[in-house]
């Protein structure tokens, strides 16, 4: 493998996990959110509606953001493919976790 090619394999290597990982973590963010929301609302005593847009709003939100996270994995699972054919890349070098995610995303889609 070349030196670019080696370059940018340590680069993606690098990036991609930190991608994965700010999806989890704004998920984690916005379920925190969610929590806070909902117990706001009934500890305060106000009636069921209040909020309710809101609480939809940031639901559609988690949604997206685990939409995201799936297209993030698809991603990876096709830039490790562009490795292995461009570069002779060696998929052992991912890490198991980010292959058997990939591999369960493929089957779905």
């Amino acid at each position: 493998m070349s030196d670019t090619f080696a370059a940018m394999a340590a680069r993606l290597q690098r990036d991609i996990p930190k991608a994965e990982n700010r999806v989890d973590d704004s998920l984690i963010a916005l379920s925190s959110l969610m929590t806070s929301v909902v117990t706001a609302r009934r500890a305060t005593g106000v009636p069921a509606k209040t909020g309710q847009r809101t609480i939809l709003r940031l639901a559609k939100a988690q949604l997206s953001l685990v939409e995201v996270g799936g297209e993030l994995l698809r991603a990876h699972g096709e830039l490790a493919e562009i490795g292995k054919e461009t570069a002779g890349y060696d998929l052992r070098e991912c890490p198991p976790s980010a292959l058997a995610e990939i591999s369960s995303i493929a089957k779905v889609s």
